[in-house]
């Protein structure tokens, strides 16, 4: 059996599918304005930490450094992840992912240095005033609506560096508001200072294992989402010229989603095959959104059945002699093997009564019905079914026969000739 490969290659922004020089642009500025809020937020922190001598507040500056040094590698992930070489034809679009990767290792070390020094140093002397508890406020308010904008904006553009800052700046909202609860506490006599902090390192903790965990499943090339993969298999299967999708796969590169799927076709011309290609991946990038590349492998089908329509005047099994206006239509499964018949039913035309582009309609309702060849007493060239027809690989033959015994009987014969 002669099988065939269609690349659907190309970068996505080209093809609507990716992002454009527009929305890169916008991606970077949120990276510079990740920068100038971490700096504020480091530069507040150290502020109130040494003169308050707080070990909460001494780690949630540590924290913020940390991701300042973070903001700048996703800037520079962003950067990078864009350029193409002879050495890394297909991008570098998992810069992204290693950079959150390497934002969780970051996560991982501050939380270390935090619970080291919960653990092993003497106790410090703390210092509370109203202007440490107004700034340990603002430095949660800040992150608070900085991470609703930012994770709103790594979702749109599907950039996990964004979406892995975003995370960690909703991880300074609750560490933040446990370093203000241990102060308050310090207020009222109750030292909450050193539990605090190691507080703080689980909520740390948790976001760096999830950032881990994406960062390395792309990594690792895992899979697709299921949900995801059970799109594009309905996509692929709705084009009336597959008979069935033999297999799909799918993986992640940074934002961006690579495919790849074997389907078998009806049409045996190699043009035809092509241009069904085409159409698939044209469909997949219109409805599932950062879609790089799309291989396809198509061939087609090995037949063991055919499947017939005949259009009838009635119930009984005689054949029609018009195709847009017949009332009834027999649908006959055959097996090629012996010429048996496994399967034969009458159904109503679902579109008898439209008035407008009625012959087209039946024709996209026998595709559907994954009809191999339509037996017909009028010729429809030059007229909209047999364009349908066509796109599907789907046959049309003229016949004489009177009834649907006789006109099965007779395409067999001309199959077999």
């Amino acid at each position: 059996m002669q099988g065939w490969d269609a690349v659907a290659g190309g970068i996505a922004a080209e093809d609507g599918g990716g992002l454009g020089s527009e929305r890169q642009m916008s991606i970077e500025h949120w990276g510079w304005a990740s920068i100038g809020v971490n700096g504020v937020l480091s530069l507040l922190n150290l502020a109130i930490a040494v003169a308050s001598g707080s070990l909460a507040v001494a780690a949630e500056m540590v924290h913020n450094l940390v991701d300042l040094a973070a903001s700048v590698a996703v800037l520079v992930g962003l950067k990078l992840s864009q350029r193409r070489s002879k050495a890394f034809p297909y991008g570098l679009y998992k810069v992204e992912n290693v950079v959150a990767v390497g934002v969780a290792v970051l996560i991982f070390f501050t939380g270390y240095e935090i619970v080291k020094e919960a653990v092993l140093a003497p106790p410090r002397e703390t210092t509370v005033g109203l202007w440490m508890l107004g700034g340990v406020a603002l430095s949660a308010a800040i992150p608070l609506v900085f991470s609703h904008f930012e994770l709103r904006a790594g979702r749109a553009a599907n950039s996990p560096s964004l979406i892995a800052d975003a995370q960690e700046y909703r991880a300074h909202v609750f560490s933040s508001g446990v370093v203000l609860a241990a102060l308050v506490g310090h207020l009222l006599g109750v030292r909450l200072d050193r539990w605090a902090a190691l507080l703080v390192v689980f909520f740390i903790g948790k976001t760096g294992w999830e950032l881990l965990r994406d960062g390395m499943r792309v990594l690792l090339d895992a899979s697709l989402d299921p949900e995801t993969l059970a799109q594009v298999r309905r996509i692929i299967e709705a084009d009336p010229a597959v008979v069935r999708v033999e297999s799909l796969t799918g993986r992640n590169s940074g934002r961006y989603r690579f495919l790849e799927a074997e389907v078998a076709l009806r049409v045996g011309d190699l043009t035809k095959a092509h241009a069904v290609s085409q159409r698939i991946e044209r469909a997949i990038r219109e409805q599932v959104p950062f879609v790089e590349r799309v291989l396809i492998h198509y061939e087609p089908v090995v037949r063991t059945h055919i499947r017939y329509a005949i259009p009838l005047t009635d119930p009984h099994g005689r054949v029609s002699e018009h195709f847009g206006e017949a009332p009834y239509f027999a649908l006959v499964t055959v097996r090629l093997a012996d010429g048996a018949v496994e399967k034969r039913e009458v159904v109503p035309n679902p579109h008898r009564e439209v008035e407008k582009a009625k012959g087209i309609r039946v024709a996209e309702w026998l595709v559907g019905q994954k009809v191999d060849v339509v037996l017909l007493k009028e010729s429809l060239r030059g007229k909209g079914p047999e364009y349908v027809f066509a796109d599907a690989g789907v046959k049309m033959v003229l016949t004489e026969a009177e009834t649907v015994g006789e006109a099965i009987q007779d395409a067999e014969r001309k199959r077999q000739e």
